[in-house]
C-alpha cells in the first residue's frame, strides 16, 4: 500500500504540474511594462496586451518577427505538453491501483517508470525554458533604458512551479523500489530460504 501511494502521490503532483505548464503556456504576463501610472503591456507566448484599466489583446500574427526568447520558449512548452500528456497515458498503465496489464507485475512496474521518467525530462525541459528566458529578458532590461524595457511576469512562477511539480513527480513515478511489487520479493526470499534451508528427514 506504500507504494501505491506513492505512485498516486507522483502522479498527482505531476498532473498539477502538467496543468501549471498548460496555464503558463497559455497566459499573457510572461513580460511586462508599466509606462506611467495606468498604462500597462502585457506580452505572452500568444498574444500581447495593452490598455489602461481596461486591456485589448491580439494574437501575434507573424511568427517570424517575434523575438528569439518568445519562438524558442513557445517550441520548448509544447514540447514539454507533449511529453506529459504521453506520460500520463503510461504512467496510468503502469501504476499498480489500475487493472492494465494484470498478471504482469515486472512489464507493469517498467511502463510506470517509463512514465516517470517522461514527466521528469517534461519538467527539466520547462525549468530550463523558463529560466533562459528570464536570464534574456533580465540581459535586454540591463542592455537598454530601463524605463523602455520589460520586466519578466507572473507566469514564469507559474511556469516554474509546474516544472518542479512535474519533475517531482516523475521522479516518484520513476522509482523503481517504489514501483516494484512487494510480494515479488517476499516470494523470491521465501523461495531462497526454502532451497538454502532443505527439510531433511530422519528415521
Amino acid at each position: 500500500m506504500a507504494n501505491t501511494g506513492l505512485q498516486l502521490l507522483g502522479f498527482f503532483l505531476s498532473l498539477v504540474g502538467l496543468a501549471a505548464t498548460v496555464g503558463a503556456t497559455l497566459m499573457v504576463e510572461w513580460k511586462k511594462q508599466y509606462q506611467g501610472k495606468t498604462h500597462r503591456i502585457f506580452e505572452g507566448l500568444w498574444m500581447s496586451c495593452s490598455g489602461n484599466e481596461r486591456t485589448t489583446c491580439e494574437f501575434h500574427q507573424y511568427l517570424l518577427k517575434l523575438p528569439t526568447e518568445v519562438q524558442a520558449t513557445r517550441a520548448v512548452m509544447l514540447i514539454s505538453i507533449f511529453l506529459s500528456a504521453v506520460a500520463l497515458l503510461v504512467s496510468t498503465l503502469g501504476m499498480k491501483c489500475t487493472r492494465f496489464m494484470d498478471g504482469k507485475d515486472e512489464s507493469k512496474s517498467t511502463t510506470a517508470m517509463v512514465g516517470g521518467i517522461m514527466f521528469m525530462v517534461a519538467g527539466v525541459l520547462t525549468l530550463i525554458i523558463t529560466s533562459w528566458y528570464v536570464k534574456m529578458i533580465v540581459q535586454i532590461f540591463n542592455d537598454s533604458n530601463a524605463l523602455q524595457s520589460f520586466e519578466f511576469g507572473n507566469a514564469v512562477f507559474v511556469s516554474w512551479a509546474g516544472g518542479l511539480l512535474t519533475a517531482a513527480g516523475g521522479a516518484f513515478l520513476g522509482c523503481r523500489r517504489c514501483s516494484r511489487s512487494p510480494s515479488n520479493s517476499s516470494i523470491s526470499s521465501n523461495h531462497l530460504l526454502s532451497t538454502t534451508h532443505p527439510k531433511s528427514n530422519y528415521v
